[in-house]
């Protein structure tokens, strides 16, 4: 049911607004029907009326213009039932007619923001913006109430115009954009000093592997000379100068490695 009434609404009003012409038409041709018939150009309506058996003389000239001023009378009403029907399609077509103002608004808004309007008082300032919007090429064929809303409005949001124009949004896109370039620099200087970081870090852990191999084989070589020393057989005096040696070497080794 829902999805049949916009054509139910429209069907209506096809049929009232068939209906108004028909009764225009009706008046104009009973009018002129009844003009000419008073002056004689044309006979007046010939009925045969009867009242309780008796032959009432020139009954269709009564009846002629009884209907003639009942048409009359309807056409006094027709401009009242014509204002009502465009309240009506108005009320139907609100979402539409919102939408005009919703568009009138945001090119007032816009125009605002970018500091086209100058004038101080409020009555001058909603004549100029509806002057404005009277102009421009995509709302010069609204409805003078539509450009007044829409121009009431941007006079009632121009301090948030003032305060998010055009000028100031730019400056502050520029402090983002270099606050933003600031973040990227100092990240790749980041990278930079993380790669320096690592490479430093695997460096010196290379270097204390080496350090720690070395230090091994030196072990292992004062191992192996205390191993042999015995078995040279070498006299006292010379195996106490030949450990001596070594201790010094050993000694001096390590204090080389630490």
């Amino acid at each position: 049911m829902q999805t049949m009434q916009p054509t139910l609404l429209a069907l209506r009003t096809l049929l009232q607004s068939a209906a108004l012409t028909m009764i225009c038409l009706a008046t104009l041709a009973a009018t002129v029907l009844t003009a000419l018939a008073a002056l004689g150009v044309l006979p007046w309506l010939d009925l045969p009326l009867m009242i309780d058996g008796a032959a009432v003389p020139q009954g269709g000239l009564y009846v002629q213009l009884a209907l003639t001023g009942l048409l009359l009378c309807l056409c006094v009403f027709l401009p009242t039932n014509r204002r009502v029907m465009q309240l009506e399609s108005a009320h139907h077509d609100f979402s539409i007619r919102m939408e005009d103002v919703a568009r009138a608004y945001a090119t007032a808004h816009a125009s605002d923001r970018a500091g086209v309007f100058q004038a101080p008082s409020e009555f001058d300032a909603v004549k100029e913006r509806m002057m404005h919007l009277r102009s421009h090429p995509d709302l010069g064929a609204l409805e003078p109430d539509i450009l007044e809303v829409a121009a009431q409005m941007s006079r009632i949001s121009e301090d948030m115009a003032q305060a998010y124009s055009n000028d100031r949004m730019e400056r502050a896109y520029d402090f983002l954009r270099q606050r933003q370039q600031e973040i990227e620099s100092f990240q790749e200087r980041l990278d930079h000093a993380k790669a320096l970081h690592q490479d430093i870090r695997h460096w010196a852990n290379r270097l204390e592997a080496d350090e720690d191999m070395a230090r091994a084989q030196l072990h292992r070589m004062v191992a192996d000379l205390q191993e042999l020393l015995p078995e040279l057989d070498l006299p006292e005096g010379q195996r106490s100068a030949h450990e001596g040696g070594a201790e010094r070497v050993v000694r001096l080794t390590n204090l080389a490695a630490e």
